[in-house]
């Protein structure tokens, strides 16, 4: 999952929020000089990455999708699963997706010095720009590819997975569906 499965997973404790979300920005054993909340955000942010890369039915549907996504058909799932969770938010959640952002959003004024620069500035664009608000959308998950694209440091087809993953739609909800489940039951104790 991308940024908002990593936040729904993080069972409305704004702080682990952050701290989850920090996990993208901390390499091997870094996250070990942050203090003990900050450390609990990272490593439920790489149990989550291992959940999703690991559980049987995304494996499958990710070999499936190498031929027409090779070496992004993880990622383009990740962000895919994301999109699949906005547009469907109210069946996990009790507030809505734009209540649940706003408050997050409003959290994230009060976050201190704990975090390094690089980290501020991402969660800074992130709030001023709202751009996990237009996840539900077909416009918003295209956005979200074509900006993960960019930042690879390799060619990828990344950027064309709304396109080249119209045919599989229905076998994608349905592992989305499963894993969800799964995943509720492991991270949220449902």
């Amino acid at each position: 999952m991308n940024f908002l499965g990593h936040l729904y997973f993080s069972n409305n404790n704004l702080d682990l929020m952050v701290a989850n979300l920090f996990g993208d920005f901390c390499k091997g054993k870094s996250y070990l000089s942050y203090p003990l909340q900050t450390q609990k955000g990272v490593l439920l942010h790489r149990e989550i990455d291992s959940y999703i890369d690991n559980h049987a039915e995304v494996v499958t549907v990710r070999k499936r999708l190498h031929s027409i996504l090779p070496k992004v058909s993880g990622i383009a799932i990740d962000l895919y699963f994301d999109h699949l969770l906005a547009k469907n938010w109210d069946k996990f959640h009790n507030l809505t997706l734009e209540e649940f952002l706003a408050v997050f959003y409003k959290h994230t004024l009060s976050i201190n010095g704990t975090y390094p620069d690089e980290f501020l500035h991402f969660i800074t664009k992130l709030r001023d720009s709202r751009w996990l608000n237009h996840y539900p959308s077909p416009f918003g998950f295209q956005k979200s590819c074509e900006g993960v694209s960019h930042r690879l440091s390799f060619e990828n087809e990344l950027k064309n997975a709304p396109r080249l993953l119209q045919p599989y739609e229905s076998e994608l909800l349905k592992v989305f569906k499963v894993y969800m489940r799964d995943a509720q039951i492991r991270f949220n104790g449902a």
